[in-house]
């Protein structure tokens, strides 16, 4: 992976928000891989002059395949502030999923019950609840069909491990590139086409309405939908 200049997508002196690309990894793993906090860290450090460390938080995270909007705290008391909101629901999320299939219906609410299995970093659905799972909910709109893919919109209303992924293959709509939940091939790079394409909430400090929306990572798919939705 190219080392790519950061895409800020909003920054003041409490927030900042970049346009993950897939494979860049929000907190660090195994892998080695330096994560986007400590990008950020560097960012801000040359851009402001501040010697010593620089304060970055992680109140939410996003799957490392994906891409899309990544909000970081700039102070603890905003990462305090924006961990709660993620927490009960103060953040509105809409994504963007290219799948191969055409959803059963145009638009829906879906609700299942996830189990998380760590070994294998995958979710598995139930349509009744069990012990140790948790409750899943999203609704998704049909915005517009390729001629191989259809773009969906969705909407989540919690925030489970894998979650669209896991719920949009449950219903026949794998989404392009994701092996791991029925993909018929992967994306070159490792990528899906799964996008986190805006945050709405309450700025935790300033008490005013936040909106951050980004734009999907170059891909002629991406460049399609794109093309279509601003033409």
């Amino acid at each position: 992976m190219t080392d790519a200049p950061l895409q800020v997508l909003y920054e003041d002196n409490h927030l900042v928000a970049v346009n993950k690309r897939p494979a860049d990894i929000v907190q660090g793993d195994k892998t080695g891989d330096e994560p986007l906090a400590e990008k950020l860290k560097s960012y801000l450090s040359a851009k402001y002059a501040k010697p010593g460390s620089v304060f970055v938080g992680v109140p939410h995270r996003l799957d490392r395949p994906s891409s899309g909007v990544v909000l970081f705290a700039r102070t603890s008391k905003a990462l305090e502030r924006l961990a709660l909101l993620f927490r009960e629901g103060g953040v509105a999320k809409k994504y963007w999923a290219m799948v191969q299939a055409r959803p059963p219906r145009e638009e829906d609410r879906l609700v299942h019950y996830l189990t998380r299995n760590p070994e294998q970093n995958k979710s598995y659905l139930s349509d009744e609840p069990r012990p140790g799972a948790k409750e899943a909910r999203l609704r998704y709109r049909l915005v517009l069909s390729l001629e191989r893919y259809h773009l969906l919109e969705v909407e989540l209303e919690t925030g489970r491990h894998h979650q669209i992924r896991a719920q949009l293959a449950r219903i026949g709509c794998p989404i392009k590139g994701d092996l791991k939940y029925g993909a018929r091939r992967s994306n070159p790079g490792g990528g899906i086409h799964l996008h986190a394409r805006e945050l709405s909430f309450l700025h935790p400090v300033k008490q005013v309405p936040v909106r951050i929306t980004a734009d999907p990572p170059p891909d002629p798919l991406w460049d399609e939908v794109l093309r279509r939705l601003k033409g």
